[in-house]
């Protein structure tokens, strides 16, 4: 999947993701601006999603319904992800989607998965490899709060990968 980068860091309580804005049709940067990361269900879940737009903003108001259906976090993430998996429709859904609160964070996908990292980092999409991998980095040697790492990791990310770029939105709970 060729795409935008979302990246998450859960730090001291506070819940950190990054999305750049880059939105990419075959070989050509149609927008530079996109908002692929939200705060939803009120103000107490952030999400981000990589993939197709119209897929991705599906994917945040299903899991915006479970959450308001379940009221927790982890039990909304694998409904939807059950729903996901089982669903003709959403199971031809093309993207991928981070959702957490400073308590939890988790990656899901269509193949029914739902991850909860173990260092409460997780990136997605294109350049997903590159801002985990600066994130790590900068949550293990330095005092950086989960904002800067995930405004940090994006922009090494955009170094490297050509389907990220520096028009990086950073939303935080609480």
């Amino acid at each position: 999947m060729r795409s935008t980068t979302i990246l998450a860091i859960r730090r001291d309580g506070t819940l950190a993701i990054a999305g750049d804005g880059q939105v990419t049709l075959d070989k050509t940067i149609v927008k530079h601006g996109a908002r692929k990361v939200r705060k939803i269900s009120g103000g107490k879940v952030l999400a981000g999603f990589a993939g197709s737009a119209a897929d991705g903003i599906t994917l945040l108001e299903k899991f915006e319904a479970k959450f308001a259906e379940f009221k927790d976090i982890r039990r909304a993430a694998v409904e939807l992800a059950k729903d996901w998996r089982q669903d003709r429709a959403l199971r031809r859904l093309e993207a991928l989607m981070l959702v957490g609160n400073p308590e939890h964070l988790f990656l899901l996908s269509g193949t029914g998965d739902v991850i909860e990292p173990d260092e409460g980092i997780a990136a997605i999409g294109s350049g997903g490899a590159y801002a985990q991998a600066a994130a790590a980095a900068l949550l293990r040697n330095t005092q950086l709060d989960a904002r800067e790492i995930a405004r940090k990791g994006l922009e090494i990310a955009s170094e490297i990968c050509i389907y990220t770029n520096t028009d990086i939105t950073v939303e935080t709970l609480p």
